[in-house]
């Protein structure tokens, strides 16, 4: 068929809006929305057209525009983010949305996002406020610091204090931790637009005192240790311990910046799960100023923590640069929320989800398997079912060695390869 012909097939636009299935959308959509959303789609089949010799596969894209059109405007009357249910074994998962909150900790601070708040009201003065001081003295119970902010996200938090520290001024890292987050985020890239400049010490598997004491200069604005969460530096190598780097911070009058990553406020070993360092414990072994995830081991809402000595925190809160990355009410609420939980850690290994499933007994895991294959096996439901043992993962950067030993329900179609099974899953009402 010739294109003028295929042009002529193209329906036209009071057409398309005038079809039942078109029309119902007009409840959730004023109509200009519905004519623009309908131009684009029939544009893009021109276009289509217009750059394309396969006749067969326009005359089928002709064929199929209006369940074309149905299917994006039911996209934008659902949203795009969706609520899923995770089988990955990955508990923190960067892709998922990394932690979860508790319908406990959502029903906390619903009352407070639906109405206005003292984001920044002292109702005790009747001034202006401080967002700031909103959880800041809860940071300073719970990991000893003297102060504390928060900002968006981590990644945030190290470029803050950087800028704060260092900009246009040396900062020492030791070659072994200049890591790449999620993303193809690097250190070196973040400090770069802090205004720091990176000067690698040590090498990859081995970094000494002395080499941080060489690399000392007029410039030197700071030295930073980051600890490598998302991976394992084993074998023959050599790093120095936070005493020591805080001791010669101290003599030379440095500030000491520590990036914890995921970061964590209490200690997993009684679980059987290594030792993955705390917050407390930085910050009582000299750290000037600590930054870490509010949404990783933390299990609270996406957030860069920063703790640490209070007239420094305080130069952090001046930085212009803290206003564009401040973060809102919506944050500070859940945040505080998890935070408080944290005031007796049994109830938060109880009440914080990304807690209690790290932690959650493998007997546990292998009832719930059990229960789920039950619930799957049905007659005619076109696959077998079976508890298997496996392991699952923290996830999100954090502890990347540690295995966490449990069940899983192993399935096998049985009229339909895997792939197509998995992508079924995935294009559920509620996608697993």
């Amino acid at each position: 068929m010739e294109k003028n012909k295929l042009y002529r097939l193209i329906p036209k636009v009071d057409t398309i809006l005038a079809k039942d299935s078109v029309r119902r959308f007009e409840d959730v959509l004023d109509r200009a929305y519905l004519l623009s959303i309908v131009r684009q789609e029939l544009d893009s089949l021109r276009n289509l057209i217009d750059m394309n010799d396969d006749l067969s596969l326009i005359e089928y894209t002709i064929d199929t525009i209006e369940s074309t059109i149905i299917k994006k405007l039911d996209q934008i009357r659902q949203g795009n983010l969706k609520r899923l249910i995770n089988c990955t074994g990955v508990i923190v998962h960067t892709n998922l949305g990394r932690s979860i909150l508790s319908d406990e900790i959502f029903n906390e601070i619903r009352n407070i996002l639906t109405g206005y708040t003292n984001l920044e009201y002292d109702l005790a003065n009747g001034t202006r406020g401080s967002r700031h001081s909103i959880v800041e003295s809860l940071l300073c119970l719970l990991t000893g610091a003297q102060s504390a902010m928060v900002v968006n996200n981590n990644a945030a938090a190290v470029m803050l204090a950087l800028n704060t520290f260092s900009s246009n001024k040396d900062t020492i890292v030791s070659r072994g931790e200049l890591v790449e987050i999620g993303g193809s985020f690097r250190i070196p890239e973040v400090m770069k637009m802090s205004g720091a400049k990176l000067i690698e010490v040590g090498t990859t598997n081995k970094t000494r005192i002395s080499d941080y004491e060489k690399a000392i200069t007029d410039d030197t604005g700071a030295i930073m240790k980051v600890h490598t969460s998302n991976y394992a530096i084993v074998g023959f190598s050599e790093s120095v311990d936070i005493e020591s780097l805080s001791e010669l911070a101290k003599t030379r009058d440095i500030t000491l910046i520590e990036d914890l990553g995921s970061g964590t406020l209490v200690d997993f070993r009684p679980f059987g799960i290594s030792h993955e360092p705390t917050v407390r414990e930085s910050v009582e072994k000299g750290i000037d100023v600590v930054t870490f995830s509010g949404d990783k081991l933390l299990g609270g809402p996406q957030a860069g923590l920063i703790v640490g000595k209070r007239q420094l925190i305080e130069k952090m809160k001046k930085n212009q640069l803290a206003r564009a990355l401040r973060v809102d009410k919506f944050t500070l609420a859940a945040l505080e929320s998890v935070l408080r939980m944290y005031l007796k850690e049994e109830q938060a290994f109880e009440k914080i989800p990304t807690l209690r499933m790290i932690t959650e007994k493998k007997e546990i895991l292998r009832k719930r398997a059990e229960s789920l294959m039950e619930k799957l096996v049905i007659d005619g439901v076109g696959f077998e079912a079976k508890v298997i043992e496996s392991s699952g993962m923290i996830g999100g950067g954090s502890l990347p060695v540690a295995l966490l030993p449990g069940y899983a329900v192993e399935i096998e179609p049985l009229h339909c390869k895997v792939s197509i099974l998995e992508k079924e899953l995935r294009y559920g009402s509620v996608p697993i």
